[in-house]
């Protein structure tokens, strides 16, 4: 089995390079295994011992009350509570809440407020169950997250063809669940080509929750910052990019027609289909920066 330990979540943070932030919640670190070993037969009706992401559930409760059962992975639990609960905004800051504890033995996180969470019967009440894997779920007015987001301009955030191959680069070196067993999505953040933070879960909003967590209790800035996901770049993703401060995005994957609206809307560049070195840019043009005397690549720009 591979437990959550052999993914060391203080891998991206040497030597406390980011401490937390004053008034952070106390966090339990929850471990379980990753992966789980099944007996297969192939086509050649050979049994064949293989191992698979092991999805569970986890139930939210917050002051006692249950909110919503996420479907993880369980790498950071802690951090993808605290990055959900930032990015439906049932909480503004983290100094809001003050612990989040998780006990796998009963499949539950337990969030404790300083003080409440206000209208919480109203924030929740409308819920949109988003695409993709693990359906994500939303509260309330899709457009209504992205209200009062600001993001730094293309002169004071850009990218770099050569960047963007690097940074693809990365991720294919990157040890990761995938390789082992396949059937999970990869987000990760990165400073120019220097990745910060990666984590893996069975669906990609889990992730760029628990990299929200993360950014949120040590108080790190994304206007400066790159998101790389594997999946398409759907309305939610592009959304929540666009909270933590992300101006630039790159996927493995393609862009949805709302996502690249919303993106055009905010003004982020987004990068698809990245692989090799190739990748297209379909929105966010004005933040790209070719190099033709660089290294091979094909790059195309998608107009709306």
């Amino acid at each position: 089995m591979l437990a959550a330990d052999d993914f060391d979540r203080q891998a991206y943070d040497p030597a406390g390079a980011y401490p937390l932030v004053p008034g952070a919640p106390r966090l339990t670190q929850a471990r379980c295994e990753l992966l789980k070993t099944v007996v297969a037969v192939d086509q050649s009706g050979e049994r064949r011992t293989l191992s698979m992401p092991h999805e569970r559930p986890l139930t939210v409760f917050v002051d006692r009350q249950e909110i919503v059962t996420l479907m993880t992975l369980g790498v950071c639990p802690e951090w993808l509570v605290l990055g959900w609960l930032l990015n439906q905004r049932l909480v503004g800051r983290v100094q809001d809440i003050e612990s989040i504890t998780v006990d796998w033995d009963v499949a539950a996180a337990a969030v404790r407020t300083q003080a409440g969470v206000q209208d919480l019967a109203a924030k929740t009440a409308r819920r949109v169950v988003t695409t993709g894997c693990g359906q994500g779920t939303v509260y309330g007015d899709l457009m209504a997250h992205t209200e009062g987001l600001v993001l730094p301009p293309p002169h004071q955030a850009r990218i770099s063809q050569g960047t963007i191959t690097r940074i693809v680069d990365a991720i294919r070196l990157h040890p990761s669940v995938h390789r082992r067993a396949g059937s999970v999505h990869g987000c990760a953040l990165f400073e120019g080509a220097r990745m910060l933070m990666f984590v893996e879960d069975v669906g990609r909003h889990n992730a760029i929750d628990t990299i929200t967590g993360w950014m949120a209790l040590h108080g790190v800035p994304g206007g400066d910052k790159v998101f790389y996901t594997t999946g398409r770049l759907t309305s939610e993703m592009v959304m929540k990019a666009a909270r933590i401060g992300v101006p630039i995005v790159v996927s493995r994957n393609g862009v949805t027609a709302m996502g690249h609206e919303l993106a055009s809307l905010l003004g982020m560049a987004l990068f698809g289909r990245a692989a090799h070195r190739h990748f297209l840019c379909y929105t966010g043009s004005e933040r790209f920066d070719a190099e033709p005397d660089g290294p091979r690549s094909t790059v195309r720009v998608v107009s709306g």
